[in-house]
């Protein structure tokens, strides 16, 4: 299978949380239209000691459209390792995925959404 990935800046702007919620449908919702099967997005962590609402929310948010089988899965950053046995399905998926620049490095500001 072709990998086709898209990344997603859904902390550009600082947007509040009900924008990026919004921004998130809108883009997950455009990537399938468009043939993509996985999205990165960056979220942000909260790194500046305060905040971290948005990650937080989002991946919240991303949690239920996975219940409600709107997407197939996600996996956030904490967990991006090929330890991880989901990344590991998607790595043996997608072999290109072994040149992520953020697989095993734990960064908690982003979360991949497979579609």
């Amino acid at each position: 299978m072709i990998l086709r990935l898209k990344t997603v800046n859904l902390e550009d702007g600082m947007p509040s949380v009900s924008e990026a919620r919004a921004r998130l449908a809108r883009e997950l919702q455009a990537a399938r239209a468009s043939g993509f099967t996985l999205v990165k997005i960056i979220h942000g962590y909260g790194s500046s000691g305060v905040g971290g609402d948005l990650r937080i929310a989002l991946q919240a948010t991303i949690r239920q459209m996975q219940e409600r089988g709107e997407i197939r899965g996600c996996i956030f950053g904490e967990d991006w390792r090929a330890s991880d046995e989901r990344t590991w399905e998607l790595v043996k998926r997608f072999p290109d995925l072994k040149s992520d620049r953020d697989l095993g490095r734990g960064n908690r500001g982003i979360t991949m959404v497979d579609l």
